[in-house]
């Protein structure tokens, strides 16, 4: 197995580690996203990434930087030491990233020419509505929105909430999945519509924090309706009946991304537990060269070297094999990524004491988001007992 970064890859890693040390680190002090829209430094940013062609790394492909999974894991990882900041910054943010994905391998002509090249540009932003309250979302095929067909029309109706993007001012179109058709086999029943928010009986009902974090960089977390929402027949995206294939399709990608930027969180957290422990002197000796604290650096070193081989070893797959050849391996990063960087960045803030806990250093908001990360893209019960089942039938059958 070859270890060292392409030459492609190693190109856009100096660079990115350049743009990182002279746009993004000196930008976090200036940086706070305490309301729902994004902070206007994000546009300068942005227009910073783009001169400096980092921009879309996330997208293989014709319509992106054309980057492997394995070529992009050691760029998101640069961006996770600044999670709130760097990827959008980039426009290589949830939810847009998944949305062209899907946009640019199931949308129409039509559809990539109005949606997806300006969310390409970074013109717009948007937002894909699955996740219900009333209904164990884990599970995309108990999904109770209706999607039905009146005419050259389908009529959507149901309540979506932690849609993540739709609070952003700028979100312009919604990616919604519902029930076409109820009586299916259970996982054709669903599909996709895009519905552009502006659209009559779209109501984005309130803001919804995330640990009391707005996400406002995110473009925010909202419950949405709706009502009796009319949209042509032509925003289906694919075919009716598709919807569960292609959520699955933009799940693959998007777990791995998040677990790539997570190494970089855990480096973050891991380099803020050393400086501390290197000049906080309680007690009469620097915090070094106490035992626990030294348990805690030398575990938290293991545990990223780790986390970081089983990424790069999906990411692989993802190439190689495909996303259902690389399928355990993404639910297993999935299942151990967020909560090895949660431990991580909690001993970073029990390093800094009350410190820790506020606005002074990225800690606090590096652990909620790892926490959510337990949740988010299905949580870990969900991933685990499907990741026994497989486990369990290569007995089954050999027994059988």
């Amino acid at each position: 197995m070859e270890f060292a970064f392409d030459e492609r890859t190693e190109d856009y890693r100096k660079r990115l580690l350049g743009f990182m040390d002279d746009h993004i680190y000196p930008a976090e002090a200036e940086f706070h996203s305490e309301g729902w829209e994004p902070p206007p430094i994000l546009a300068r940013l942005q227009a910073q990434a783009k001169s400096a062609g980092l921009w879309n790394l996330f997208l293989p492909g014709e319509h992106g930087a054309g980057l492997t999974n394995l070529q992009y894991a050691p760029l998101a990882e640069i961006t996770g030491r600044s999670p709130h900041l760097a990827p959008p910054a980039l426009n290589c943010a949830a939810p847009d990233t998944g949305n062209m994905e899907v946009l640019a391998e199931f949308g129409t002509d039509e559809q990539k020419q109005q949606w997806l090249l300006p969310l390409l540009d970074g013109t717009i932003r948007s937002a894909f509505a699955m996740t219900e309250p009333q209904v164990a979302s884990s599970d995309a095929t108990n999904i109770g929105t209706r999607i039905e067909r009146d005419g050259d029309d389908y009529v959507i109706t149901g309540r979506k909430f932690y849609i993540t993007g739709a609070m952003n001012p700028n979100c312009r179109i919604f990616i919604v999945m519902g029930k076409t058709d109820p009586d299916a086999a259970r996982h054709v029943q669903q599909s996709m519509v895009l519905v552009p928010r502006d659209t009559p009986g779209v109501t984005v009902k309130r803001g919804m924090t995330v640990f009391g974090y707005t996400d406002g960089d995110h473009g925010g977390h909202a419950e949405v309706l709706f009502e009796g929402v009319r949209v042509p027949v032509s925003n289906l995206i694919g075919e009716e009946g598709g919807g569960f294939a292609i959520s699955q399709a933009r799940l693959g990608p998007g777990r791995i991304h998040h677990c790539m930027r997570l190494i970089g969180m855990a480096e973050r957290a891991l380099e803020l537990m050393c400086m501390r422990a290197l000049s906080r002197t309680p007690f009469g000796k620097p915090l070094a060269e106490q035992g626990v604290v030294q348990d805690w650096i030398a575990e938290s070193r293991v545990r990223i070297e780790q986390a970081r081989l089983l990424v790069l070893k999906a990411a692989w797959l993802m190439d190689t094999v495909g996303n259902k050849g690389a399928h355990t391996e993404i639910q297993a990063i999935k299942i151990i990524l967020p909560a090895t960087v949660e431990w991580i960045v909690d001993k970073a803030i029990q390093t800094h004491g009350a410190a820790g806990v506020g606005q002074d250093t990225p800690l606090a908001a590096l652990w909620a988001a790892a926490r959510t990360l337990r949740l988010a893209d299905g949580p870990d019960e969900v991933h685990k007992r499907s990741l026994a089942r497989r486990e369990l039938n290569r007995y089954r059958s050999a027994a059988s």
